[in-house]
C-alpha cells in the first residue's frame, strides 16, 4: 500500500469523529481562504510543545491548561505540529486531535498554523487537506528530506507547487536545515514566492544575509518571511521580516512579544538590550538541550512541560542546573 494511502486511512475516521464531536468548531477566516487571499503573519507564534503523560500518551488536559495560560499573551497565533511539537513521533490521529484541541481553545482573532509536511507530495496534500478540515488556518510544510540528494530546486519547486495548488488553506514554506540537513534553496524560495497560495517562509537556518535577500527579492510579491528562532529575531526584523516562530516563546512569550513591539515602534536600543538577554536562553532550549530543555524550562515559568517521547531522553541533573543557570544569568529566574 502506498505511503499516502496508509496515512489517509487512519485519518478518515478520526476526522469524522472530530466533526461529529465538535460541529462548526472550524473557524471561518475573515477573508476567503485559498489562492489569492493573504493573511497577515506579523507577530510572534510559539511552536507548541506536545504534552505527554508519564506513560507518554498525549495529555490533552495539560495542553488545554497551557493554552489557557498563553491566552493572556498577545501572540499573533500558534503553531502546532512543528519541530518542537515532536511531530515525527505522533500518530496520524494524534496530529489531527492536537489541531482540533488547539482550534477549540484558540480565540477567533488568532491564527493556527499546522505542520503537514510529509516525505511524498501526495501524502503532504492529503494531510494538508485533513489539517484544514480539523481547523488549521495555514499549513506549515517542511521540506521533504529523506532522499535529500534528489531534492533539487526543481524537485522542491514542483513539490510545493502541487501542494499549494491542492491546498484549501494558504501554505507557509518551512526550512529547518538543523533537522532535515536540507536548506530550501534561495532560488526555489523566490520562484515559489510567486504562487498565490504560498504566504511566506519560516526560515530557521539563521543566515541573516539569506533572509535579507528573501525580503529584498520578494518585495514585489505578497510574501512574508518569518524568523525561525528568537536568537536572530531583532536582526530579522531590521531586515524586514514579518514575524517569528520561536521555540523560546513557549517559555518567555511575553518578552518576545515585547521585542516585537519595540522593533515595530523603532525603539532599537531597548530592543537590542532585550534581544541580548534572550540569546543564551534561546540557544539553551534549541541547539544546546533541545526539546527536553525547552520542556524543563517551561515548568519553571508555570507551564506544563512533562516528558518527551522516546527516544528523546530527559536532561541529566547537571544539565538541568546548567539550563537553570543560563536563565538566571540573564535575569529571567
Amino acid at each position: 500500500m502506498a505511503l499516502s494511502n496508509r496515512l489517509a486511512l487512519p485519518l478518515r475516521p478520526t476526522l469524522a469523529a472530530l466533526r461529529q464531536a465538535a460541529p462548526g468548531q472550524r473557524r471561518r477566516l475573515s477573508t476567503p481562504s485559498g489562492p489569492g487571499h493573504t493573511l497577515d503573519l506579523r507577530g510572534i507564534f510559539p511552536p507548541l510543545t506536545t504534552p505527554f503523560s508519564p506513560t507518554q500518551e498525549v495529555d490533552y488536559a495539560q495542553l488545554e491548561g497551557n493554552l489557557r495560560r498563553y491566552a493572556s499573551i498577545p501572540f499573533r497565533g500558534l503553531v502546532v505540529l512543528g519541530s518542537n511539537g515532536e511531530y515525527p513521533y505522533l500518530a496520524p490521529h494524534e496530529r489531527l486531535q492536537m489541531v482540533s484541541c488547539v482550534r477549540r481553545a484558540l480565540p477567533r482573532d488568532r491564527l493556527l498554523l499546522a505542520g503537514s509536511g510529509c516525505e511524498s507530495t501526495q501524502a503532504t496534500i492529503e494531510l494538508t487537506v485533513s489539517m484544514a478540515e480539523a481547523g488549521a488556518d495555514v499549513a506549515l510544510v517542511v521540506t521533504p528530506c529523506y532522499y535529500r540528494g534528489a531534492m533539487t530546486s526543481a524537485a522542491l519547486v514542483q513539490h510545493y507547487t502541487e501542494v499549494a495548488d491542492a491546498s484549501p488553506i494558504p501554505v507557509v514554506l518551512y526550512s529547518v536545515p538543523a533537522n532535515t540537513g536540507l536548506d530550501l534553496p534561495l532560488e526555489a524560495v523566490l520562484a515559489l514566492a510567486q504562487h498565490p497560495n504560498i504566504l511566506g517562509i519560516k526560515d530557521s537556518g539563521g543566515d541573516i544575509t539569506r533572509m535579507g535577500l528573501m525580503v529584498h527579492k520578494t518585495r514585489q510579491e505578497d510574501f512574508q518571511v518569518l524568523a525561525g528562532s528568537a536568537g536572530f529575531l531583532l536582526a530579522s526584523y531590521a531586515l524586514g521580516a514579518s514575524g517569528g516562530v520561536c521555540a523560546l516563546a513557549n517559555v518567555l512569550g511575553a518578552p518576545l512579544c515585547q521585542l516585537d513591539h519595540l522593533c515595530r515602534e523603532g525603539r532599537w536600543q531597548e530592543a537590542r538590550d532585550l534581544q541580548h538577554r534572550l540569546i543564551e536562553p534561546n540557544v539553551a532550549v534549541t541547539r544546546r538541550f533541545g526539546i527536553p530543555g525547552l520542556k524543563k524550562a517551561m515548568e519553571w515559568f508555570g507551564y506544563y512541560g512533562g516528558p518527551c517521547r522516546a527516544p528523546l531522553a530527559p536532561l541529566s541533573p547537571p544539565q538541568v542546573e546548567e539550563l537553570r543557570g543560563t536563565f538566571s544569568a540573564n535575569s529571567w529566574l
